[in-house]
């Protein structure tokens, strides 16, 4: 799988986009950063899986962003997560 924040691979050509793709870290305080200290990893391991499950060879667009801050209905605490995204493409078989 080839991962890239940029809209191109180096020395491929994309076929096609199959579609925009995103995963999530866990929930924590809106004011602390994610209690996992492999977030990053976790989350791009998920986007990997998922980009995986649709057939695709490569992540093109890369990039994390952080959710809208939510409220806790039950505890009150304020909640954000951390988000993978990017879009799942084909590549051509020739290098």
């Amino acid at each position: 799988m080839r991962i890239t924040s940029s809209s191109a691979v180096e020395g491929r050509r994309i076929v096609y986009e199959i579609g925009k793709i995103k995963a999530s870290s866990a929930w924590h305080a809106a004011n602390r950063v994610p209690l996992q200290t492999n977030w990053r990893e976790a989350v791009l391991d998920e986007l990997v899986q998922k980009a995986e499950d649709v057939d695709a060879d490569a992540i093109i667009a890369l990039d994390y962003e952080t959710s809208d801050v939510i409220r806790d209905s039950e505890t009150g605490l304020q909640l954000k997560r951390v988000a993978a995204t990017g879009i799942a493409v084909k590549l051509s078989c020739a290098a």
